[in-house]
């Protein structure tokens, strides 16, 4: 799975790692449902610093993405226009 993260690159993450990938977005859901600024700060940092935690995809190398996630410094109220109710995950 290739992950992007606005501003930053793309992250190889093994297929197997999609269960954890999506607990995490789950929380994230969550938060931003609730309007929980600090729960939504707490999960979205957990959520990049996962994908960050994955194989980092060469700059000169283009992959479609199976997920787009926004840039780090994303607020509450931004996130709240680009969430679904299946997260920002798809899956």
């Amino acid at each position: 799975m290739i992950v992007r993260i606005m501003g930053e690159g793309q992250w190889r993450l093994a297929d197997e790692q999609l269960d954890q990938l999506n607990a995490v977005d789950t929380e994230l859901e969550k938060a931003v449902s609730a309007g929980d600024e600090d729960g939504f700060r707490t999960s979205f940092d957990a959520l990049l610093t996962f994908v960050r935690s994955g194989q980092k995809v060469p700059d000169d190398e283009l992959h479609d993405s199976d997920a787009i996630l926004p840039p780090g410094d994303s607020t509450l109220a931004e996130m709240r226009e680009l969430i679904s109710g299946d997260g920002l995950i798809a899956g």
